[in-house]
């Protein structure tokens, strides 16, 4: 298979530009992997599909606002910078944006509190290098003068409402310039409800980056690489998910994020080993999922990597039968959109 067979069309007015009025009531799409049949129900409704034994997998990172504007020191010209990974205390991978902009040297203010920044080096895949001047506690600043990082495909700036509703209510794990969006539909009080059905819910984290949006661009999707990503699992995490699967319940990632952590921290057998570093794990079909055995997870852009990894999870030929069907009974998309329970 070649990447254009992941491919598809989707109509302009199904790309979600916001969240739905509440998290718990975005439409869910049930999908049944070994008889291939679909249901229609409503986030909430997720609770029928869930049985005691399970264990349901979270992704407890934290956006923060990674979003920059400022203005070049010489020209005034206004530059966005959008950080993405720390190197050092004061250096970080950013992009600039215009993509013009951002020459060796050049330097770009932020506001009128000293907040500064010079371009050091050019990276690949258009990144920057920059390095940061200023005065005083600099989470405290970008949590002043930053914005929320909203993917590209949500055509709008940023309102008050996204610095909640792009971020899930679990989170606590500082890192992500994007959210783990499957995770955006649960509620405190939904989580309560599965907790008391005998549910166990385990976090992990695994710090989002943009490759979430980034198309592949290669015509053999084998030769795409990914950018790594930091996760962390704590020991009692592995403990829990081990155990679990010692007494054949079930282990469902909430998430792709989520999934290729658990994947990565694995062995052959299943066995999941608490640890911490960097993972450009990427998940195409074939594949032999060692750890989940469901997966909740959104509707993805054509030729992702994430929608990859569903194929590899639930076979091309259904998931592509399933987005066409969810096109036709109008399905929100990306981020902000729907769900679906793959099991």
């Amino acid at each position: 298979m070649k990447t254009i067979d992941f491919d598809y069309n989707l109509p302009k007015e199904l790309v979600a530009q916001f969240p739905s009025k509440e998290r718990d009531q975005s439409r869910l799409m049930i999908l049944n992997r070994a008889e291939k049949k679909v249901e229609h129900k409503v986030f909430n409704q997720i609770v029928d599909y869930l049985q005691p034994l399970d264990g349901l997998v979270i992704n407890q990172t934290k956006v923060f606002p990674a979003r920059l504007m400022g203005q070049e020191k010489n020209s005034k010209v206004k530059v966005e910078v959008m950080l993405l990974k720390q190197s050092t205390p004061d250096s970080w991978e950013a992009l600039v944006r215009p993509g013009r902009k951002g020459k060796l040297g050049e330097q770009i203010i932020f506001g009128n509190d000293g907040l500064c920044c010079e371009i050091e080096e050019e990276l690949t895949l258009g990144k920057r290098l920059v390095k940061f001047n200023f005065e005083g506690d600099f989470v405290e600043i970008l949590n002043r003068l930053g914005r929320v990082p909203l993917p590209p495909y949500i055509k709008r700036e940023p309102e008050k409402e996204d610095e909640d509703r792009y971020q899930t209510v679990y989170a606590k794990d500082r890192g992500a310039v994007a959210a783990p969006t499957a995770g955006l539909h649960f509620t405190s009080d939904l989580l309560d409800k599965i907790r008391d059905m005998g549910v166990k819910i385990i976090p992990i984290t695994l710090h989002v980056g943009l490759d979430s949006f980034r198309p592949i661009r290669e015509e053999d999707y084998r030769k795409h690489r990914l950018e790594s990503e930091y996760f962390h699992l704590e020991p009692s995490s592995a403990d829990d998910i081990n155990e679990i699967k010692s007494k054949a319940g079930r282990i469902i990632a909430v998430g792709t994020t989520t999934t290729r952590c658990l994947e990565t921290v694995s062995d052959s057998s299943g066995r999941v080993y608490a640890q911490n570093g960097w993972t450009d794990k990427f998940i195409y079909p074939p594949y032999e999922f060692k750890v989940v055995d469901a997966l909740i997870t959104n509707f993805h852009l054509p030729k992702s990597t994430l929608l990859l990894l569903v194929s590899a999870f639930a076979g091309r030929e259904f998931i592509l039968r399933v987005y066409q069907e969810a096109m036709k009974q109008k399905y929100r998309f990306y981020s902000y959109g729907d769900a679906m329970f793959i099991f």
